[in-house]
């Protein structure tokens, strides 16, 4: 892998935004992509994006546009950062323009609604096996890393030395990158966290205390990791940024989407309520199903999961879902 030139960011949205702010902040001339011509435009004029952060500044390499075309055509790699219900049609978008050693980093943190497919799984459908691939994941709000406080994530490919290229494009200037070759690892701690995140938000909305909320991310990581084993994920992925710091950032912050939707339906609003205030995609309504399904077919136990995707779609209240967890039987720890 030769070192990286310009680059391209295909959504733009927070993290996507704030993913091409970082990429442009270490050097790398970058485009950064959205869908919708009169706001990238505004982007491009006004050096940032006022719809999602507006005290992160463009830095002078970052170039917006809605130009897929060009964008594709002038990026030696490109990352991938749209919402997970939206990969398949961006990869079959970019599919005709793709050149066979253009490399692809995606930050996508879900899994394909209605299939459960793993997004290298959903990658290798539309786009075969002929282009690099690499996840990143990790602990990262969308805000801090635009405004540059310190950041790691995991870089995970089969290919090390893709890995080791998309690291160093986003390494340096407070943000770290790590390496891996656990794809499966990286790829299901960033979609489960994401349920777990729910549970935690209702938990703290009910004023169920401390000892709930670390009783749930302790045992919610239990979870992802029976559901890791069984995908041959590595436990000390899940144990590390992708997996376990995630798992607290997202469950312990209100900057998290998922947590403010637990906390908002322990208020009493529904599920479209609740999406409907915090005005962007909130991954985990999407990823639960997906994970519980998943969890399902493995024969993995997943209780927290199964509680979110019932009470998500309807079935039983806050009350109940917290009641149902609370008199499961006793158990071994490690079972």
């Amino acid at each position: 892998m030769t070192s990286v030139s310009e680059l391209g960011v295909l959504g733009a949205g927070s993290y996507g935004t704030s993913i091409a702010i970082q990429l442009a902040r270490r050097g790398s001339p970058t485009w950064l992509w959205g869908r919708n011509v009169a706001e990238t435009a505004s982007m491009q004029e006004a050096r940032v994006n006022r719809g999602y952060l507006p005290d992160c500044h463009f830095p002078a390499g970052l170039t917006a546009t809605s130009d897929l075309q060009q964008t594709v055509r002038r990026a030696t790699h490109l990352f991938l950062v749209v919402p997970s219900h939206a990969l398949r049609e961006t990869l079959q978008r970019i599919a005709p323009l793709l050149r066979p050693e253009q490399g692809l980093a995606c930050a996508c943190k879900g899994l394909e609604p209605g299939s459960g497919r793993l997004v290298h799984e959903v990658v290798a459908d539309v786009l075969g096996e002929a282009n690099p691939l690499a996840v990143v994941s990790g602990p990262t709000f969308a805000k801090e890393l635009g405004i540059g406080l310190p950041t790691a994530v995991t870089v995970a490919s089969s290919t090390p030395a893709f890995a080791e290229l998309i690291a160093q494009a986003l390494h340096g200037d407070g943000f770290r990158a790590y390496t891996s070759d656990d794809v499966v690892g990286v790829e299901i701690g960033g979609s489960a966290k994401n349920v777990m995140a729910i549970a935690v938000g209702i938990a703290d909305g009910m004023a169920l205390g401390a000892n709930t909320r670390a009783a749930l991310i302790t045992r919610g990581l239990a979870e992802i990791m029976r559901l890791g084993e069984a995908l041959g994920a590595r436990p000390e992925t899940l144990m590390g940024l992708a997996g376990m710091g995630d798992l607290v950032l997202t469950c312990t912050d209100n900057q998290s989407r998922n947590r403010r939707l637990g906390l908002l339906l322990a208020q009493g609003r529904s599920v479209e309520e609740a999406a409907t205030e915090i005005r962007q995609v909130v991954e985990g309504l999407k990823a639960a199903p997906e994970v519980w399904r998943l969890a399902q077919r493995l024969g993995v136990d997943m209780p927290i999961t199964g509680q979110v995707v019932q009470l998500i779609r309807g079935h039983i209240t806050t009350v109940q879902a917290v009641q149902n967890l609370a008199n499961r039987p006793a158990r071994a720890e490690l079972e």
